[in-house]
């Protein structure tokens, strides 16, 4: 039965047209060493890249996280990976998935499997060694190909030539793979948007929008790590001149009505949109006068880093018609008091919302990129041994008043306005 499988695998749809990226990936001595400890425990043992990564090698995208097929179950998966002394997590133990870390690389490695209850968010799964099964239970065919170590492509579904013509496809009947998991209603988007040279597939749209409802089962954690990984689609701008998936992703996201925002960029606006975070984007796309920024940090439970930023950037928005704002004198502020990495998002958030002339943010953005941080000429050590004074409230409150100061007088204080506030205050 092995050797049948074995024979299968490797008589189906060739293999890379362009091997220099895979050679140079299977060339790293992380999957080297991980290969050779799964191939040498057994000649039935089959370990073959998935999805994603086979993906993005065959159209030379690249290669962020590698997502590796199995013909064993997971505890001999473990049992190896202990034998030859490789870290894991048991990341997703009961769907069969282990995760194997070589210096501090991460690899997914999936048994064989078949979903044989689904209820739109988790499966319960049967072990396999039939890949044919496996690839079945798959969403698209762009992500049912298999590559052995040696290139070699098992595709029973023709993924390559679907990824080639432009065209996504999911695999059997839409309306099935979606209610196995509803969260491919995104995937869908994303891939579209990614990928497609075509126009959407009327039934499918169909089949989509009959079953939106079903995303309510699906946590908002997993709709967020979605909406994050199309958002860093490179085509996410084309979601503008393609109605239907921009009417769909309204659908689910109706916060961030202001995707229009990323219509008809210039060059300048497009170079600095593809080094934003996905926080600036998710800003772009959601800040406005109402309450739906509040109501969408809640709703999907953003994490501080994101909050925050866009807690920021709404400040900006709100003194959009004090001209004060942004002279140089207050950006000097806005520096000192939030960083640099900062201070350039709320330029390049200016730059990117402004349909007029953007000269003047360029240029500010272009001064405060080559603009050292200035540092408070005194420290609380250095008041405590001149005065005499001790820690405390008092301390705190002479070095903020201090501190205060010398940013309204443009970073600079003299010796007297220092004696002159701490006798002020220390009576």
């Amino acid at each position: 039965m092995i050797k049948l499988l074995k024979n299968l695998f490797k008589s189906n749809k060739g293999s890379f047209k362009n091997k220099k990226n895979f050679s140079e990936l299977l060339s790293s001595k992380e999957i080297q060493k991980l290969f050779n400890s799964f191939n040498s425990y057994s000649d039935k043992v089959e370990l073959r890249l998935i999805g994603g990564c086979v993906r993005k090698l065959l159209i030379d995208e690249k290669v962020d996280d590698i997502d590796l097929s199995i013909n064993l179950k997971p505890e001999d998966v473990i049992k190896i990976l202990k034998s030859n002394n490789i870290n894991f997590h048991e990341t997703g133990f009961d769907h069969g998935t282990i995760t194997a870390i070589i210096n501090n690389t991460s690899f997914e490695i999936t048994s064989l499997r078949q979903d044989v209850k689904t209820d739109g968010r988790h499966a319960k799964v049967e072990y396999t060694e039939n890949w044919l099964e496996d690839a079945s239970r798959r969403d698209f065919t762009i992500n049912s190909i298999y590559s052995d170590i040696d290139g070699n492509l098992f595709d029973p579904f023709n993924g390559k030539q679907d990824l080639q013509n432009g065209l996504i496809k999911f695999i059997g009947d839409p309306a099935k793979r979606i209610k196995e998991d509803y969260l491919r209603i995104l995937r869908y988007i994303r891939f579209f948007l990614g990928y497609s040279k075509n126009k959407h597939d009327k039934n499918v749209v169909k089949v989509i929008k009959q079953n939106l409802i079903g995303l309510k089962q699906i946590s908002k954690n997993r709709q967020l790590q979605e909406l994050k990984k199309i958002v860093s689609t490179k085509n996410f701008n084309k979601i503008n001149s393609d109605k239907t998936s921009k009417e769909i992703f309204l659908l689910i996201f109706p916060e961030l009505k202001y995707i229009n925002r990323l219509e008809r960029l210039d060059n300048l606006k497009n170079d600095i949109l593809e080094k934003k975070s996905f926080e600036f984007v998710l800003s772009l796309l959601l800040i406005d006068e109402s309450e739906d920024c509040d109501y969408f940090i809640y709703k999907y439970n953003l994490s501080k880093k994101e909050k925050d930023k866009i807690i920021l950037l709404r400040s900006v928005f709100s003194e959009v018609p004090n001209k004060d704002y942004f002279s140089r004198e207050n950006l000097l502020r806005t520096l000192y008091k939030n960083g640099k990495e900062n201070l350039i998002d709320i330029l390049d958030y200016k730059i990117l919302t402004t349909k007029k002339n953007t000269k003047n943010f360029v240029d500010l953005k272009k001064y405060f990129i080559e603009f050292e941080i200035p540092v408070l000429p005194i420290k609380a050590k250095d008041l405590i041994e001149k005065f005499d004074l001790k820690e405390g409230k008092l301390l705190g409150l002479i070095l903020r008043e201090i501190e205060e100061k010398w940013l309204n007088n443009n970073f600079n204080i003299s010796k007297n306005q220092i004696e002159d506030i701490v006798k002020s205050k220390h009576i």
